[in-house]
């Protein structure tokens, strides 16, 4: 309040006393109007009730108080002291309030010590290496990361070994045009043999080691072999004639077995990692599993499932490594799908449209998660959660299909080939979990008795 309505207010307050110093100096005739006149008689008997009637009032009252009353009063009393602690208290425990802001919205909570922390998915590649002449086919599969930690590549007419552990680049074998170009490599289960796959329907068996060729397997195709895939001493061949090839590579009738159901060329093979069940796909946009102990016949024309939800060529096909009979597979320019099958029920779980051409699969060895690579148009890989196919991460840098694609042994980095002549190394799964102590694994040795062949 300013200044001058202070004063206003003060001058408005002063005709009331003013008004007040009136009637106490006004006429004395007028006193009847507020005292009414009355006797000496009786302002003597209201002097006498103030003052002795009061008296013998307060003798009456304490003559009518019985004792037991007044002993009832002075024990009220004291028990309303006693009990003026439990004025106003809860006859039990309050209940715990209610926040109204979790403390989790207003500030994270602690990470646990066990919980995992957030992996960071690196999107670029953190190596590229040349590859100069590798062959642009959807087809072939040229491309392969062995037990051993080297990894094979068929560039043309020659296949190279890069070992991981240091780097170091050496060249295997370079065949002449007659037989090449090489249309597929793939490792033995021991990382040292590998069989390569030619043009001219031949396929090679090599000692990296010994930097040596043990074998030839002939006379189980009539066109080149496009597609390998090893069981223990099993190889299977998948070719341009539509056939599948059981080769026991420590006998010398090598050919034990062939599947037929494919009327156009084997472009993908993959064994379970049990060894019972056999996925193949195709050209003619089919997907066949075959089961090695449903039939006993020589010459295999029954399969245990066929799926032909695809609309174009399937080349690329993963099982499951937590999950049995758990098999993705994807199709070429034309489908772009990737799919899920039950091979055990033979049933379709789930299918992902993913826009573009699917040229390979990997499955995650420590996370429920799949690794596509893709052609047109984004020529990338994509990183999806499984089981619910969404999208992680999108991965660039190739500048053309990305055809091929293998996993380190540790299942963490991924190496993947283009038609853009150049190998890039993925870090996208990871760090390896800490080993665990287990019996260390083992493999028959398939050319254990190479000199001794039956």
């Amino acid at each position: 309040m300013d200044s001058g309505s202070w004063i206003s207010s003060t001058k408005s307050r002063s005709p009331f006393p003013e008004r007040f110093l009136q009637r106490k100096n006004s006429n004395k005739d007028n006193l009847d109007r507020f005292i009414p006149n009355r006797s000496a008689m009786n302002f003597d008997y209201a002097h006498y009730m103030l003052t002795e009637g009061a008296k013998a009032k307060e003798k009456e009252n304490s003559a009518l108080m019985s004792p037991s009353r007044s002993a009832y009063q002075k024990l009220l009393a004291e028990a309303a002291n006693m009990n003026r602690t439990r004025i106003l208290a809860f006859k039990n425990k309050p209940p715990t309030p209610v926040e109204l802001f979790p403390r989790g919205i207003l500030s994270p909570p602690p990470q646990s010590k066990t919980s995992k922390p957030k992996r960071c998915i690196p999107q670029t590649s953190e190596r590229t290496l040349d590859a100069p002449d590798i062959l642009d086919d959807f087809y072939l599969n040229l491309l392969d990361w062995g037990s051993g930690n080297v990894l094979s590549i068929a560039l043309e007419n020659t296949v190279y070994l890069w070992n991981a552990s240091d780097s170091s680049t050496s060249e295997l074998v370079t065949v002449d045009d007659e037989h090449g170009p090489v249309t597929s490599v793939s490792w033995a289960p021991d990382g040292r043999h590998l069989a390569v796959g030619l043009n001219n329907s031949l396929v090679q068996l090599w000692d990296t080691t010994a930097n040596k060729q043990l074998r030839i397997l002939k006379g189980g195709h009539r066109a080149r072999v496009g597609s390998l895939a090893w069981n223990n001493h099993i190889l299977t061949t998948g070719g341009m004639d539509g056939k599948i090839v059981n080769n026991d590579v420590r006998v010398r009738s090598h050919i034990i077995e062939t599947y037929r159901g494919h009327n156009q060329e084997v472009c993908g093979l993959n064994w379970s990692l049990s060894g019972r069940q056999l996925a193949s796909g195709g050209n003619d946009n089919v997907v066949h599993i075959w089961d090695r102990s449903a039939v006993s016949s020589n010459s295999r024309t029954h399969w245990l499932h066929r799926f032909e939800e695809h609309t174009a060529a399937v080349k690329a096909l993963a099982w499951c490594p937590f999950q049995a009979n758990l098999l993705a597979s994807g199709g070429g320019g034309g489908d772009h799908c990737i799919k899920l099958w039950n091979t055990h029920t033979g049933a379709r779980l789930n299918s992902v449209d993913t826009g573009s051409q699917v040229c390979a699969l990997l499955w995650n060895k420590n996370e429920r998660e799949l690794l596509s690579s893709h052609g047109f148009t984004e020529n990338q890989l994509t990183l999806w959660k499984y089981p619910s196919m969404v999208k992680m991460a999108e991965l660039n840098g190739h500048t053309s299909r990305v055809l091929y694609m293998t996993q380190s042994p540790d299942g963490c980095t991924v190496a993947s080939a283009a038609a853009d002549e150049t190998l890039r190394f993925w870090n996208v799964f990871g760090t390896p979990a800490p080993p665990c102590k287990a019996a260390p694994k083992t493999y028959n040795e398939p050319f254990a008795d190479f000199n001794r062949i039956r």
